[in-house]
C-alpha cells in the first residue's frame, strides 16, 4: 500500500482504529469479510488488540506498522486485522486468556496474537515486539517469518495444539459441591495482603505498581484492622507522580515502587475507582488529604472528561508531540521564570527540584518534602508554604494549559460512564456537592437517551452513534451505579430502571446451571469462547459488581430471583476465590454484604 493510502479501516469510528487508517499495512477491523478472506487464501490472521490511548500500542506502531518493509511482509503472509479493545472487550478477553495460556504470561497491551484461519483459535502469541532486536525480544519481522514457516510446515502440530487450548477454554466448569458461604476467604485475603503490603513505599510487591481500586475499596469495607495499608497506600499515591500535581486525576500506573513516573495515560474507569476509594476513605477516616484528591479528581473529570451531551469520554493519551508524559513535564529553568523567588524557594523542596531530573533529562512533578517539614526547614509558617505552594502551583498549571493538550478519545463507553456516575453520586453525598451529582445524572441521561436501542443496552456511543451490543460490565455497572442513586433519592422511575438491567442480566447473561454470568448475552456473535471472567482486571469484575447490585435490588424489592442469582454466582466461584481471594476483590465486597443482609 501506498503511505498516504488508506486501508480498510477508513469506515471505522474507533480513534484507535482510525490511528491506522493510513499505516501501509493492510488493516481489516474484526469483520466477515477479514475472516472470509483469511479462509479463502488459507493465510493465518495477525490480530493486533490495543487502544489509543496506550503509550506501547503507539511505540509498536511508529517501529513496525508504519514501517514499509515490516508492513510488505505483514501483507504478504497476513490477513491482518486491529481490534480496540476498548470497543470490543469480549475479543480482548479471549484472546488475553489465550495468550495466559499459550505462553503462562500475563498479557498487556498491545496484544499480538496469530490466529488459524478456520477456527480463530491462536496458535502463537505475544504483546509488544521491537523493529530491531532489544530487550531480550526478536525483531518483528523475524516473528513474522518464523510464524508464516511454522504456519506452512508444522500444520498438524499446530492443529493438535488448538484442539487442546479450544478444550480447555471451553471446560465446562461446574462446583463439585453446593458451597457453605462464610468469610474464609475475606480472612485468606486479609493474610495475603498484610504480608504482599511495601511497608515504605505504600501498595502491594514491587514495581510496576497499580492502584488496585478494587483491593482497597474491599479493605475500607470489611477490613477495620488494616487502616496502616489504607493509610500509606494512598497517602503515598496522593503524593506521588501517578496523581496529576497541578491537573487532578490519575495516571494509568506507576513504573517504579516509589509511585514516582507513570505511564502518563489517564483512563476514565481508574479515576472513577479512584474517586469512589478517596470518598470512602475520607468517610471512614476523615483524613482532609482524602478528600481534596476525590474532589480534584471529580472536578477534573468533569472539566476534562465530560461530554456537553453528559457522558463521560474515555481515556487520554499517553503522548503529546510524539513523546511521552511531555505534556506533564517540567524543565527547571522554565519553572523559575514563571514564579517568584519565594514561590521557587519553596517549590524547589516541594518537588525535589534540587534533586536530578527523574524522567528523560526533565521533571515529572511528585511531592518529594512535605509541608510542615518545609516550614520547619525554613522556620516559615505552615500557613505561608501551603499558600505558596498553592500560589506556584496555579500559575504552573496556566503555563501547562498552553501547551498541545494530549490526543483525547471520546468515545462514551457505557460500563465506564457507569463506574463514573457511581463515584460522583457517592462523593456528591459526603462531601455535600450537588454539582456532582447533577454531572452523574447528566451522564445517566444520556445513556438512557442514546445507549438503549430496542430494550437492550449498547456498549458504546461514537460517530454520533451507538455501537456494540451491551456486555455483562456495561449492565452491571450501570445497575450498580443506579442503585447507588436510588440510595440517596427514592425515585420509581430510577426503580422501573434498575429491574429492567436486572432482568436483562438474568436472561442474557446469567447461567442457570452452574452459576455466574457470561460476559456476553446468548445471542452474542459466536466466538471461540463465551467467557465468564470472574476476577478484577484492569475494571471490577462484572461479576462482583452485578452481584452486589443484585444483593442489594433483590433485598429492596424482595424479589429472590436476585438473591438467586447472586447466591449461585458466589457458589460458582467459591473455590477458585478461596484459592486466589486477592484476585477477586469486587466478589469478597459482595460477598461480605450476602453474608450481612441473608
Amino acid at each position: 500500500m501506498e503511505n498516504n493510502a488508506k486501508n480498510h479501516l477508513a469506515l471505522e469510528t474507533s480513534l484507535y482504529l482510525q490511528q491506522h487508517v493510513h499505516n501501509p499495512v493492510d488493516w481489516y477491523p474484526w469483520s466477515d469479510e477479514a475472516l472470509n478472506k483469511a479462509k479463502k487464501e488459507d493465510k493465518p490472521i495477525l490480530l493486533s488488540i490495543g487502544y489509543s490511548a496506550c503509550h506501547w500500542c503507539h511505540v509498536m506502531a511508529h517501529e513496525s506498522f508504519e514501517h514499509t518493509e515490516t508492513a510488505s511482509l505483514m501483507n504478504k503472509l497476513f490477513i491482518n486485522i486491529k481490534v480496540d479493545r476498548e470497543e470490543r472487550p469480549d475479543l480482548d478477553k479471549i484472546y488475553q486468556m489465550t495468550h495466559a495460556l499459550l505462553t503462562q504470561r500475563g498479557g498487556g497491551w498491545p496484544l499480538t496474537v496469530f490466529l488459524t484461519p478456520d477456527d480463530l483459535v491462536p496458535f502463537f502469541s505475544g504483546t509488544y515486539f521491537p523493529l530491531e532486536p532489544q530487550h531480550q525480544l526478536p525483531a518483528f519481522r523475524y516473528v513474522l517469518r518464523t510464524i508464516h514457516a511454522l504456519y506452512q510446515n508444522n500444520r498438524h502440530e499446530i492443529i493438535a495444539q488448538n484442539k487442546e487450548l479450544y478444550k480447555v477454554l471451553n471446560e465446562n466448569y461446574a462446583p463439585k459441591n453446593i458451597a457453605t458461604l462464610n468469610t474464609r476467604p475475606i480472612e485468606l485475603a486479609q493474610h495475603i495482603l498484610e504480608k504482599s503490603f511495601d511497608q515504605h513505599n505504600g501498595g502491594f510487591g514491587a514495581a510496576p505498581k497499580f492502584p488496585q481500586s478494587e483491593v482497597l475499596l474491599f479493605l475500607l469495607d470489611t477490613q477495620p484492622t488494616l487502616t496502616n495499608i489504607i493509610l500509606s497506600t494512598l497517602n503515598h499515591m496522593a503524593r506521588g507522580g501517578i496523581y496529576d500535581q497541578l491537573g487532578g486525576g490519575f495516571f494509568r500506573y506507576a513504573t517504579d515502587a516509589k509511585w514516582l513516573i507513570p505511564h502518563f495515560e489517564k483512563m476514565l474507569y481508574d479515576n472513577a475507582q479512584l474517586i469512589l476509594t478517596y470518598t470512602e476513605a475520607y468517610k471512614k477516616f476523615a483524613h482532609p488529604l482524602f478528600a481534596t484528591i476525590a474532589k480534584k479528581t471529580a472536578e477534573w473529570a468533569l472539566d476534562t472528561m465530560q461530554s456537553p451531551s453528559g457522558g463521560f469520554y474515555a481515556t487520554i493519551d499517553a503522548d503529546s508531540e510524539g513523546h511521552e508524559g511531555s505534556y506533564y513535564l517540567w524543565d527547571k529553568d522554565i519553572i523559575k521564570t514563571l514564579l517568584t523567588p519565594e514561590e521557587y524557594q519553596i517549590i524547589d523542596l516541594y518537588f525535589g527540584l534540587n534533586k536530578p531530573a527523574n524522567f528523560a533529562k526533565k521533571w515529572h512533578l511528585a511531592v518529594d518534602i512535605l509541608e510542615e517539614n518545609i516550614a520547619i526547614q525554613l522556620k516559615i509558617s505552615l500557613t505561608k508554604v501551603i499558600s505558596l505552594i498553592q500560589s506556584a502551583k496555579n500559575k504552573l498549571f496556566t503555563a501547562r494549559q498552553m501547551r498541545i493538550f494530549p490526543q483525547q478519545d471520546k468515545k462514551i463507553l457505557t460500563a465506564w460512564n457507569g463506574l463514573m456516575i457511581n463515584a460522583l453520586l457517592e462523593i456528591s453525598d459526603v462531601l455535600d456537592e450537588p454539582s456532582f451529582a447533577t454531572s452523574a445524572h447528566h451522564a445517566l441521561l444520556f445513556i438512557q437517551q442514546n445507549l438503549i436501542v430496542n430494550k437492550r443496552l449498547h456498549a458504546s456511543f461514537q460517530g454520533n452513534r451507538p455501537r456494540f451490543a451491551g456486555f455483562l460490565d456495561d449492565y452491571a455497572f450501570l445497575l450498580k451505579a443506579v442503585m447507588t442513586s436510588l440510595r440517596y433519592q427514592k425515585s420509581d422511575q430510577d426503580l422501573e430502571f434498575a429491574r429492567f438491567l436486572a432482568d436483562i442480566l438474568l436472561d442474557e447473561f446469567f447461567d442457570e446451571k452452574n452459576g455466574g454470568f457470561f460476559f456476553t448475552s446468548k445471542n452474542h456473535e459466536k466466538l471461540i469462547q463465551r467467557p465468564k471472567s470472574m476476577v478484577d482486571e484492569a475494571t471490577p469484575s462484572g461479576n462482583g459488581i452485578a452481584v452486589d447490585a443484585l444483593i442489594i435490588l433483590g433485598n429492596l424489592v424482595n424479589e429472590p430471583r436476585y438473591i438467586h442469582a447472586a447466591e449461585k454466582t458466589l457458589s460458582f466461584v467459591w473455590e477458585v476465590m478461596t484459592k486466589y481471594p486477592v484476585q477477586h476483590a469486587s466478589l469478597l465486597v459482595a460477598l461480605a454484604r450476602f453474608l450481612k443482609n441473608n
